[in-house]
């Protein structure tokens, strides 16, 4: 993305033209504010300097999308996400990945598009096996049991969700099995 000072003194996006700043002005016959260029670049430093920190954009590469994506898929393969799975999604990906709340919002988005454009799970799958150890793997069929369980019951879609979702995790049907005991338990739900 080219950055132009034009950008800086409005302080708002580009528009399509490449010879136009937004508004009506053209290069050349800019008229700088020097205070408002001056905390538009400041602005734009900020932003720079912390998107280390506060990602944009979540890769296609970023284990945390697809862990949230099969989170997604989880909640929404009964065919409706209940207010409290939805509740429940949030506050799991916020405290999992020690998010803020605007950057789960972004990744809850993020996800919820990779989920819908997926044919199958191996996408996903795949990523957390190539990105995370075997305890990291359980935590996350553990979450999807933890959304499976939000409603207060598993339904049949979600028991086989978790299931294929374990088997591509390489996590063993005991392991499993005993993930969601575990969660029930801690649930009140038996």
């Amino acid at each position: 993305m080219s950055v132009r000072m034009c950008d800086f003194a409005q302080g708002v996006q580009m528009d399509a033209s490449p010879g136009l700043c937004s508004g009506d002005m053209q290069r050349g016959a800019l008229q700088l504010d020097h205070s408002a260029m001056f905390q538009g670049f400041r602005k734009f430093l900020s932003e720079v300097s912390e998107g280390e920190k506060h990602p944009a954009h979540f890769g296609h590469n970023d284990y945390r999308l697809a862990a949230a994506a099969l989170l997604v898929h989880a909640a929404a393969i009964d065919g409706d996400v209940s207010d409290v799975e939805r509740d429940k999604l949030h506050i799991l990906i916020k405290q999992q990945f020690a998010l803020d709340e605007a950057t789960t919002d972004e990744l809850l988005v993020e996800a919820t598009q990779a989920e819908n454009e997926s044919i199958d799970l191996y996408h996903f799958t795949s990523l957390i096996n190539r990105s995370l150890d075997e305890d990291g793997r359980r935590r996350v069929v553990e979450m999807m049991w933890e959304i499976a369980y939000a409603d207060g019951k598993v339904d049949e879609f979600e028991s086989n969700l978790i299931w294929r979702a374990a088997d591509l995790l390489g996590i063993s049907s005991r392991e499993r099995i005993e993930l969601g005991h575990q969660v029930a338990q801690r649930r009140g739900i038996t």
